[in-house]
């Protein structure tokens, strides 16, 4: 058999996405037959010496270490996968592209827009470079269907929309803060975490932002911190948008992580002139058209949405992770998602969601900050 090329991935971070984004590379032959490469997570890093080793031994990762720069700069790693937190991805990103390897980074890019445009501008300057961001939404099949209709002018000219990306983890006053809860870490609560994804998926599927109005919300300003004491929280834990798209749609885009009730509630709703969408996470192998252009009969004929072709809870150990409360096609996403990414390392081609596209989410996030400040419209500056 003819040897394949490897792609040696260098991972950063071994938590809960750390964990997902092995999964998605170790799988791969699973999902995909004749893959033209191989893939194979060669190094792990994490901030302690005694997590890095465990994921070494439980994952059979070859090296591991606490110093990410061993990965950046080692000759066989010919990728690195950033799942840091998100203050970290600025400076691992320079020194990433710089050492001339490609880039799979988790969302959001960097905690600023300055830091992002920098980044992005740097990675022009190396040809060869391919860097994707994680919205890994996109790859779930109603969504890559969604696309498929609004491409097609199924729905015609998008008027409006709704979208919402909803969890319950931050209800409960008790839970000790983490550094999502630390802004000087995260850079943004929920709208960074959450947000982001919706905002991904409206310019995805809508079009360009051109101007939002955002209020955000804090419910318990102070948590237990990691001593036991309490500890102010300045990120953010619901936001809530008005937008106007460039193509004149406007429409609502909210997150929130103080919903009773919610697991991984991501709802998106589309309105066009031909047609409507509807998708929810947690019915995920549906996607709901409405066809306006189908004659409305007697008793109503063909017309109503059509689902076009389911989700459970297993039992521990295999309930364990993923999450229990995320749908079975989430991992499917993942999966997808690093296989486009890798497929297009071994093409040498780009391939989206690309930094540019996390730019332009960025600047998104940006004016939503300001327009929540400021208490008025802002408008989304250009991405360059």
């Amino acid at each position: 058999m003819e040897n394949k090329k490897t792609i040696r991935i260098g991972m950063l971070g071994f938590g809960s996405m750390g964990k997902t984004h092995t999964f998605a590379v170790r799988n791969l032959p699973f999902y995909y037959e004749n893959l033209p490469f191989d893939a194979q997570v060669a190094g792990v890093c994490t901030s302690h010496a005694e997590s890095a080793e465990k994921a070494s031994c439980n994952f059979d990762i070859p090296r591991f270490t606490t110093d990410e720069d061993e990965l950046i700069n080692a000759p066989d790693i010919d990728v690195i996968d950033i799942c840091t937190p998100n203050l970290f991805h600025y400076e691992t990103l320079k020194k990433s592209i710089l050492a001339g390897k490609h880039v799979y980074c988790e969302k959001p890019l960097c905690t600023s827009l300055a830091q992002a445009r920098e980044i992005v501008a740097l990675a022009k300057e190396r040809p060869d470079f391919i860097g994707k961001i994680v919205f890994n939404n996109r790859f779930l099949a109603p969504i890559m269907r969604a696309k498929q209709l609004v491409d097609e002018g199924r729905l015609g000219r998008i008027l409006s929309f709704s979208a919402r990306y909803l969890h319950s983890s931050a209800l409960d006053p008790t839970s000790p803060i983490g550094w999502k809860q630390d802004k000087s870490v995260c850079g943004g609560g929920v709208l960074f975490d959450l947000g982001s994804h919706v905002i991904d998926l409206i310019y995805y599927l809508c079009g360009a932002f051109a101007s939002v109005c955002t209020a955000t919300q804090t419910v318990y300003p102070e948590r237990v911190y990691k001593d036991g004491g309490l500890r102010a929280t300045d990120a953010d834990e619901a936001f809530y948008m008005l937008a106007q798209l460039k193509n004149g749609a406007v429409g609502t885009v909210s997150a929130s992580k103080i919903i009773a009730g919610a697991n991984d509630d991501l709802t998106l709703e589309i309105f066009g002139e031909k047609g409507s969408l509807r998708f929810s996470l947690m019915d995920p192998n549906f996607l709901h058209f409405f066809d306006n252009s189908l004659p409305d009969t007697t008793l109503g004929g063909s017309r109503g949405y059509t689902a076009i072709e389911c989700v459970g809870r297993y039992p521990r150990p295999g309930g364990s992770f993923p999450s229990p409360k995320a749908p079975v096609g989430w991992l499917r996403g993942h999966v997808e998602s690093m296989y486009c990414f890798l497929n297009s390392v071994f093409e040498g081609r780009s391939s989206a969601p690309d930094f540019l596209d996390a730019l332009h989410v960025q600047s998104v996030m940006e004016a939503a900050y300001r327009s929540a400040s400021n208490n008025r419209w802002e408008s989304v500056e250009d991405a360059l």
